[in-house]
């Protein structure tokens, strides 16, 4: 499976902002734009997963390197 990425550089400096962003990436990941995100803000990866976690369709995937966060998702029929 070739995963798509969506790469973004933003940085956010609370919770609430990073989740109020997730939803709508959740959204767009949902629509099936991209099925991966990589962010530098563990902020916006913590709350991207638990928001996809949500899709029973969605097998959730994450890793991390030493500055980059990434989720991405699977179908999971």
């Amino acid at each position: 499976m070739t995963i798509k990425w969506n790469v973004e550089e933003l940085l956010f400096d609370s919770l609430y902002e990073a989740e109020v962003w997730a939803d709508s990436i959740a959204n767009e990941m949902y629509a099936r734009l991209y099925n991966g995100y990589d962010t530098p803000d563990y902020k916006i990866a913590y709350s991207l997963a638990f928001r996809l976690a949500e899709i029973k369709e969605f097998t959730i995937r994450t890793a991390r390197t030493v500055d980059r966060y990434q989720v991405w998702v699977t179908n999971s029929s």
